[in-house]
């Protein structure tokens, strides 16, 4: 049986490996090639470790506008809702692979909600 999520030990395994997956995709790779080529992936999945930290655990460690950082990298390379959908699916996919329970099913829950919303944000309809 698998555990469930209920670190932040386990919320950066989950991100670090939901990266690699990212990054090996050609397709989604041009949305962190910045980030990889300026060395920043492992501050940035530190960031998003303590995104899903305060959301899976309730703390209060994220200080950033997530809808907002989209938004303005929208203007750099555009958001299809293929991204989307390939974005969710290795996050389940990487969530899936390791644990179950509660907050592996919130975890997954929520992304679902951020990427509709997110969607509905870009107008990308189907």
């Amino acid at each position: 049986m698998k555990q469930d999520v209920s670190s932040r030990v386990d919320i950066h395994f989950i991100i670090t490996e939901f990266y690699k997956k990212l990054i090996a995709d050609e397709e989604m790779l041009p949305f962190f090639e910045e980030i990889v080529k300026q060395n920043h992936l492992k501050e940035h999945i530190e960031i998003i470790s303590d995104f899903w930290q305060d959301i899976l655990l309730h703390t209060a460690t994220y200080k950033n506008n997530v809808l907002q950082k989209h938004l303005d990298f929208n203007k750099k390379i555009a958001f299809k809702k293929a991204h989307f959908n390939k974005w969710l699916n290795y996050l389940k996919e990487t969530i899936d692979d390791s644990f179950e329970g509660q907050n592996a099913q919130n975890m997954k829950d929520r992304a679902s909600s951020i990427a509709m919303v997110m969607q509905v944000k870009f107008k990308l309809y189907d």
